[in-house]
């Protein structure tokens, strides 16, 4: 509750700071904020395997809609970060196997890279940037209005990758630290090459994917990754 209560009060105070210019902007994002932002998940795991956690996810979005519209931005920002976390959480529950997910994480890269390209990602960040706004979550800058962003399905997968790692006796903290260090090199190639914004899923499979490859494939040529937790 301590960070999620430091994201809020960060997300309300962050435009009265000065404005540090866009490279530290970039460093505060990606070493400071982005960081925080997942340890809600990794502080979250022990939920993972709970029942009921789509209606508590569904009860949580809509609780952000009310936030929304009460114009209390910074906690509609955690709402919104809870609400994917549980939902990512949730959908993993679905997978009854370890290949399930291996397919999954190599299959929605590509997924990603098509949307932000020509795809409904494109869309909305060239034509309905409000939008995009709304329903993402916001790394508020400092001494600015604007923010740096990331969709709703990169919080999702974030927190589904890192909870398999957790159910299924694979390197958790390294898993966290593959996805969020990918994501912070993305945040960097987006700033470098003038982009408005580089697909993060590739960042994030391969977060889970490359420190794991070992265990991966000793359980492929074991069991076929056929691995069930119960």
């Amino acid at each position: 509750m301590g960070l999620l209560a430091a994201l809020a009060v960060w997300d309300a105070s962050a435009g009265a700071l000065p404005n540090v210019g866009e490279w530290l902007d970039v460093g505060v994002v990606s070493l400071l904020l982005m960081p925080a932002t997942f340890l809600a998940a990794w502080a979250a795991l022990p939920l993972a395997s709970a029942r009921g956690l789509v209606a508590v996810a569904a009860a949580l979005g809509v609780l952000s809609l009310l936030l929304d519209l009460a114009g209390m931005g910074a906690l509609f920002n955690v709402a919104k970060l809870l609400a994917l976390t549980l939902a990512g959480f949730w959908f993993l529950q679905l997978f009854e196997a370890l290949s399930w997910v291996v397919l999954v994480s190599l299959i929605v890269p590509w997924v990603d890279i098509l949307s932000v390209w020509r795809g409904p990602t494109d869309y909305v960040i060239s034509e309905q940037p409000g939008l995009f706004d709304r329903i993402s979550i916001a790394f508020r800058l400092p001494g600015e209005e604007g923010s740096a962003n990331i969709g709703p399905p990169d919080i999702l997968f974030f927190a589904l990758f890192l909870a398999t790692a957790a159910r299924f006796g694979l390197r958790v903290g390294w898993t966290w630290l593959g996805m969020a260090g990918l994501l912070a090199l993305t945040l960097i190639g987006t700033t470098a090459f003038a982009v408005d914004g580089l697909p993060a899923l590739p960042a994030i499979a391969l977060g889970f994917l490359l420190p794991n490859l070992d265990l991966l494939w000793r359980a492929w040529r074991g069991r076929g990754l056929e691995t069930s937790s119960g």
